[in-house]
C-alpha cells in the first residue's frame, strides 16, 4: 500500500467503519462477549488483517474500544488489546487463510486466558474455552464469510479489501 493510500479519506474512512463495527459487534452481544466462555462474534473481522495489513490498526482500535466497557476493566484493556494486537499483525505475512486464523485462537487463549487467571478463573479452562470460542468463531463464522460471501462479491471484494492479496495464489486465499 502506498503512503499516499493509506491517508487518504476513502481509507480513512474504511478503517474507521472496521473499527466501529468491531466495537459494536461485541457490545451488542456482550454477554457472550466477555468471560471465560465466549463467543465474541467480532473476531470474525480479524480475518481482515489477513488480506490488509492496515486492518490490523482498526481491529486493534475497535478490540481496545469494546474492552473500554468490559466487566473485567484494565485486565480486558491490557490483555484483550494485546491479544489482538499479537495475533492480527502478523496475519497479512501468512500465505493461507487456514493458518492465519490460528494466531487469533491461539493468542487470544493464551492471553486471555491468563487474564481470567489473575482475577481468579482456572487457567487451563480458560485458555481452553476462550481458544474454542476463538475457533468456533474465526474458523467456521470467520472463515465461512470470508470464502463463501466476500470472495464470491466482486463489489464487497473490491471496496473492502480493495486487491491487496495479489502476492498470494488466489487457491490459498
Amino acid at each position: 500500500m502506498q503512503k499516499n493510500e493509506f491517508i487518504s479519506t476513502k481509507n480513512i474512512v474504511r478503517l474507521a467503519l472496521v473499527a466501529a463495527a468491531y466495537a459494536v459487534l461485541t457490545l451488542l452481544i456482550q454477554p457472550l462477549s466477555y468471560g471465560a466462555v465466549q463467543f465474541r462474534f467480532s473476531e470474525a473481522l480479524v480475518l481482515l488483517a489477513f488480506y490488509r495489513r492496515d486492518y490490523s490498526i482498526s481491529l486493534i482500535l475497535g478490540c481496545l474500544i469494546a474492552n473500554l466497557f468490559s466487566p473485567f476493566g484494565l485486565y480486558d484493556i491490557l490483555f484483550g488489546t494485546l491479544a489482538t494486537a499479537v495475533a492480527v499483525v502478523p496475519m497479512y505475512y501468512v500465505k493461507n487463510i487456514f493458518i492465519a486464523a490460528l494466531f487469533p485462537v491461539i493468542t487470544n487463549g493464551l492471553l486471555v486466558g491468563y487474564e481470567l487467571s489473575i482475577i481468579g478463573e482456572p487457567f487451563w479452562f480458560s485458555v481452553g474455552t476462550v481458544a474454542l470460542g476463538e475457533l468456533v468463531v474465526v474458523f467456521i463464522l470467520g472463515i465461512a464469510l470470508f470464502k463463501l460471501v466476500l470472495e464470491k462479491n466482486r463489489f464487497l471484494m473490491h471496496n473492502l479489501i480493495a486487491s491487496t492479496r495479489t502476492d498470494k495464489p488466489k487457491s490459498q486465499i
